[in-house]
């Protein structure tokens, strides 16, 4: 476990110089970012490739049911478009799809411009796509590709924060992924599964800040598919050990379908329990990065939307009644 208050400083840092379009090497230092460099190479070769580059064609109306659609865009990298899969079903964006026009009884018209093996870099020339759709919700699944490929985390924040402001800027509602563990996967060896978890989950923190200040919503992925990786791998992973099976897939969607309807105002926000509800947004990203399923999203005390350490914020953790739909 990370020291929630040390991940809440390095958020802050990250955000700020992505705000100015500075920082540093990375959120670890020079001598982090060569080991994982050098081991990651290893951990590619032991990982290898999927049966496919991409997940299957998804895009198409969802949910027999009568009215205008509701336009759902998934963006971001091989998480959002299902890399592995064969069976559209079994894809996030169609199990989202589903589960939104249930809860609307309204049909849902699913649009994917995710790739596989993207990072938050080339969310701008994916939002160009999303918006031909003219979504109402966005989701967007991104940040292991930025671990993966060392990108600097102020660099990977600024490009988030740009596409979710952009989105918001057309209307639409927006719901981000945060970065998932990887220190969960099993070929990532020691040292350098300790190297991707603390990497992970500084860029979950500074995600969720970057995201909550554009106008989104943050839910997060932590380690939420790490128990059962580590008891089922043989059902959670996929073929190449490294993306999630069709369970694993499903468990995702499954993770943020109730932000998404919240966001569109379909679905109540749940009682804040103990140690939730109103926090300031450094803390809450912190936290979040340390809970799957843990959504933060903007909010105001006595009409401020920001107080004496930062934006004001709702931080809810997501039980089991609350993200699995019916």
């Amino acid at each position: 476990m990370i020291w929630t208050p040390g991940v809440a400083r390095t958020a802050r840092r990250i955000a700020a110089a992505a705000a100015v379009g500075g920082g540093g090497l990375t959120a670890l230092g020079a001598t982090a970012y060569g080991l994982l460099i050098a081991e990651s190479l290893v951990a590619r070769r032991v990982i290898g490739r999927p049966h496919g580059m991409e997940g299957p064609p998804s895009d198409g109306l969802y949910g027999d049911f009568p009215g205008e659609p509701i336009s759902l865009v998934m963006l971001g990298d091989s998480l959002s478009v299902g890399l592995g899969m064969s069976d559209p079903e079994d894809t996030p964006g169609v199990r989202l799809a589903h589960g939104l026009a249930a809860v609307a009884e309204r049909p849902v018209r699913l649009t994917v411009v995710g790739k596989s093996g993207a990072a938050s870099i080339e969310l701008g020339d994916q939002v160009d796509r999303a918006l031909k759709a003219r979504p109402g919700v966005a989701v967007i699944f991104v940040g292991a590709n930025d671990v993966t490929t060392q990108t600097p985390p102020a660099t990977a924040v600024r490009h988030l924060a740009k596409a979710v402001r952009r989105l918001r800027e057309a209307g639409a509602e927006v719901i981000v992924g945060t970065c998932p563990d990887l220190g969960t996967v099993r070929p990532i060896a020691q040292p350098l599964r300790w190297v991707t978890r603390r990497w992970s989950r500084q860029l979950a923190a500074a995600q969720t800040v970057a995201v909550v200040e554009a106008g989104g919503r943050t839910v997060a992925f932590a380690d939420l598919l790490g128990p059962e990786f580590a008891t089922n791998p043989g059902e959670m992973f996929g073929p190449d050990r490294f993306h999630p099976s069709d369970r694993g897939y499903t468990q995702a969607a499954y993770a943020v379908l109730p932000s998404v309807c919240a966001a569109l105002g379909l679905w109540p926000e749940p009682r804040p329990g103990r140690g939730e509800g109103l926090q300031t947004i450094y803390l809450a990203a912190a936290t979040a990065a340390e809970e799957s399923g843990t959504e933060v999203t903007a909010t105001r005390v006595a009409g401020r939307a920001t107080g004496p350490h930062g934006r004001w914020v709702t931080l809810f953790r997501r039980r089991p009644e609350d993200t699995l739909p019916g």
